[in-house]
């Protein structure tokens, strides 16, 4: 596989940054990934090349254009001065730049995002048809208004210990996908913290509920995508 930073447009006049990471065969299916509150960082770019070991073409948009954090505080001011709309705007032109690729065949696009990632792809898949499958990890779940408008088939996976995200607001969401008759599945991990598939935060990793993730996440790509 290759893999390295550069630059995609934005509308007619703009571009932002981004790590592309190409699959062995040069081609395959395609995935936006957003990052966690920390930013483009090193974690979020071995997820971007391990999913291009398994075939997929993905590109992560650094939706913090350079910054990142590696404390919480610093983390928080980063998120919070985040423009959502502008974000939702960045991660709607990824997905069109994927699908216009001559390596991203079929023409469908998946979106993957964790944290703040993850809520930003439930947002950017019901505010658009930019996307055909969404993997959502610990993302703070869409209200009900929102949820109606997901129609794109979406895979929830969240820790039991989530103080941040409570298990009502997640049995919510799922029953809202459910009301609006959205192909999904929400999987909710015993024993695990937020942040559990996070290899570089030793605290609240779980190697068992990430590798279970794992396979999950493939599975829900390659059937939505193929």
């Amino acid at each position: 596989m290759t893999a390295e930073m550069m630059m995609f447009p934005i509308g007619t006049d703009k571009h932002a940054p981004a790590y592309l990471a190409l699959p062995p065969a040069g081609h395959g299916l395609a995935v936006v990934i957003i990052q966690e509150w920390w930013g483009l960082v090193g974690h979020i770019k071995d997820v971007a090349d391990r999913l291009a070991a398994e075939g997929f073409v993905v590109l992560a948009p650094d939706l913090y254009h350079g910054a990142s954090a590696s404390e919480p505080d610093e983390a928080r001011k980063l998120a919070m001065a985040l423009d959502r709309h502008r974000a939702i705007a960045e991660i709607t032109a990824a997905a069109n730049y994927l699908r216009g690729l001559s390596s991203v065949e079929p023409k469908k696009v998946g979106i993957m995002g964790w944290c703040m990632g993850g809520a930003l792809a439930l947002s950017a898949a019901a505010n658009s048809a930019a996307f055909d499958a969404v993997v959502c990890f610990y993302g703070r779940p869409l209200e009900a208004g929102d949820a109606a408008k997901l129609r794109t088939p979406t895979l929830g996976i969240y820790g039991e210990l989530d103080t941040g995200i409570p298990q009502s607001l997640v049995q919510a969401f799922d029953n809202e996908l459910e009301k609006a008759g959205t192909p999904h599945h929400i999987h909710t991990y015993a024993g695990a913290e937020h942040a559990f598939f996070n290899n570089d935060r030793p605290e609240v990793y779980h190697p068992e509920a990430s590798a279970d993730a794992w396979q999950r996440t493939l599975s829900w790509l390659r059937q939505y995508l193929a």
